[in-house]
C-alpha cells in the first residue's frame, strides 16, 4: 500500500459514528477476530460475497482482498457516506457494490446473486438471527453455498448442537448444510461491548438436496443424477420443504414429552424409522427426521 493510500485509509477510520442501539450495532474492531472470520469463509478470487452489515468496513476490507466481488448491505443511513468515501476506488472498479437496505427486505436476484453461486458473511444483530436464517435458507429457491456468521454464542451453540441435544433451530439449519463452531468471541472485542459473548460459525455445503430425499423413489434416492434431475419438480410449491418443517415444529411442540406423544405416532412407526419409543425430540438426528417425514 502506498503512503498516500495508507493515509487515505487511516483518515477514513476517523469518521466513526456512535452506534445505534435500535439497530443492535456492536462494531467489531479486533483484527485477530476479523482475520478469523475471513479465514473461516474460505474465499477465492472467483467468489461473490454478500456481506451483511459492513458497519465501519473493517471486515469489508479483508473480504475485498480475497473475493472477486463483494455486495455489502447496510441499513444505517449514517454509514453510507462514510463507506462510499472509504471504498470509493473499489466501488468505481465494480469490485464492491454498496446497497442501502434492510437485509430482511433485500432481494438477491436483483443483484445477480440468484441463481449464481454466492457466499454470505455476516455480523448479525442478535434480534434478526432467526428471521435472517429463514430468509437465506428456507424462503429462497437459491440459497448461498456457504454462510460464515458472527452471532450470539448461545445461539451458535444451539445451531451446532455439539452436545447432542438437537432443537428446531439446529435441525432446520442442518437440513440445508453442515454447521461448524469456529470460535468464541468475547464481548470486549466489540464497541460497545454487548452483554453476552458471541461466536463464529461456518455453514458449508448448503443446498436443498436434503428435501429431495424425503419420500423419494428408491431409484431416485440412490442415483445422484436422477435425484438432481427431479429436485425442482419434487420441491415444486415447496410442499415437501414446508411439510418437513411442519412435522419438525409439531415434534418439538412439547420438548420434554416423547416424540410419539407429540406426533401422535405408533411405537411401531417409530421403530421403523430407528427411533426409540421413549425418545425425546432433542434425541433425534436429522436422518431420523427425514425418515419420519418420508413415512408421514
Amino acid at each position: 500500500m502506498t503512503a498516500r493510500n495508507k493515509k487515505h485509509r487511516d483518515n477514513s477510520r476517523k469518521f466513526v459514528l456512535p452506534t445505534k442501539k435500535s439497530l443492535g450495532q456492536h462494531f467489531l474492531r479486533d483484527p485477530r477476530i476479523l482475520q478469523k472470520i475471513a479465514d473461516a469463509a474460505k474465499l477465492t478470487p472467483d467468489d461473490t460475497v454478500l456481506e451483511v452489515g459492513p458497519g465501519e468496513g473493517t471486515l469489508t476490507e479483508l473480504l475485498l482482498r480475497r473475493a472477486g466481488r463483494v455486495i455489502a448491505v447496510e441499513k444505517d443511513t449514517r454509514l453510507i457516506p462514510f463507506l462510499q468515501k472509504k471504498f470509493a476506488q473499489d466501488m468505481a472498479s465494480g469490485k464492491l457494490e454498496l446497497v442501502h437496505s434492510d437485509i430482511l427486505s433485500f432481494n438477491p436476484s436483483a443483484y445477480s446473486l440468484e441463481p449464481r453461486a454466492y457466499r454470505i458473511v455476516a455480523n448479525l444483530p442478535y434480534y434478526i438471527t432467526g428471521a435472517f436464517l429463514r430468509k437465506s435458507l428456507q424462503e429462497t429457491k437459491h440459497p448461498p453455498t456457504s454462510m460464515t456468521l458472527l452471532l450470539q454464542k448461545e445461539v451458535a451453540k444451539r445451531i451446532v448442537a455439539a452436545d447432542g441435544k438437537e432443537s428446531v433451530l439446529s435441525i432446520s439449519v442442518k437440513a440445508y448444510g453442515a454447521p461448524k463452531y469456529i470460535g468464541t468471541v468475547k464481548a470486549g472485542a466489540f464497541s460497545p461491548p454487548p452483554k453476552v459473548d458471541s461466536a463464529i460459525i461456518a455453514i458449508g455445503g448448503i443446498s436443498k438436496k436434503f428435501f429431495a430425499d424425503i419420500g423419494c423413489h428408491p431409484r431416485e434416492c440412490g442415483d445422484p443424477v436422477e435425484k438432481e434431475r427431479n429436485l425442482d419438480s419434487r420441491l415444486r410449491g415447496n410442499d415437501i420443504e414446508q411439510g418437513f418443517f411442519e412435522l419438525l415444529k409439531k415434534g418439538f411442540a412439547h420438548p420434554r414429552k416423547f416424540v410419539a406423544s407429540n406426533l401422535h405416532i405408533s411405537v411401531e412407526a417409530l421403530k421403523k424409522c430407528g427411533v426409540d419409543a421413549k425418545a425425546r425430540p432433542e434425541n433425534l438426528s436429522l436422518e431420523h427426521w427425514r425418515l419420519l417425514a418420508s413415512d408421514a
